[in-house]
């Protein structure tokens, strides 16, 4: 009887008073999205950044995706307001999960213009990497979506049982 009642309910408030309930009810996660920046010679792009742990400041583009932003549209924008430049997004290279408030989507992108011009509230320095010439003190993550380690195992989607 009460099962029947909550369905009729449940199909009444119908829309946006449904999507309002899920919301309250279920996790609400940031999502952390990284670009995987490579030029037309192979390189991919690399910044100093300025508020990571002192031994680890190198990584790539990244940020968090805002609402109502598709996580393509998080790459572009994050790499033009932290260097200048422009991108195409491509596929999706690794999705994570498991941390307590946030999920991370990693996405290939190819540079398409612009002229390098860094956030200084972000952003010491960035340059052009060869795969096989990473810098000391990059992030391991990001060093593994470089070189495509795990690459079997992440073509499509990825589920990391880490917490945070």
């Amino acid at each position: 009887m009460i099962n029947r009642f909550i369905g009729a309910l449940w199909h009444r408030l119908r829309g946006p008073l449904q999507w309002r309930v899920m919301w309250l009810a279920h996790a609400t996660f940031m999502v952390g999205v990284t670009g995987v920046v490579r030029d037309d010679e192979g390189r991919v792009l690399l910044l100093h950044h300025r508020l990571w742990r002192k031994d680890t400041p190198w990584g790539l583009p990244t940020g968090y995706a805002r609402r109502g932003e598709t996580f393509e549209q998080t790459v572009v924008r994050e790499v033009k307001e932290e260097t200048g430049l422009d991108v195409t997004p491509g596929p999706l290279v690794r999705l994570t999960s498991g941390y307590r408030l946030r999920a991370e989507a990693a996405y290939e992108a190819r540079l398409s213009g612009g002229t390098m011009r860094l956030d200084p509230r972000e952003i010491l320095d960035a340059g052009w990497y060869a795969p096989d010439r990473l810098p000391a003190g990059l992030i391991a993550s990001h060093r593994e979506l470089i070189l495509g380690v795990g690459a079997e195992r992440d073509t499509a989607v990825t589920r990391t049982d880490r917490g945070a």
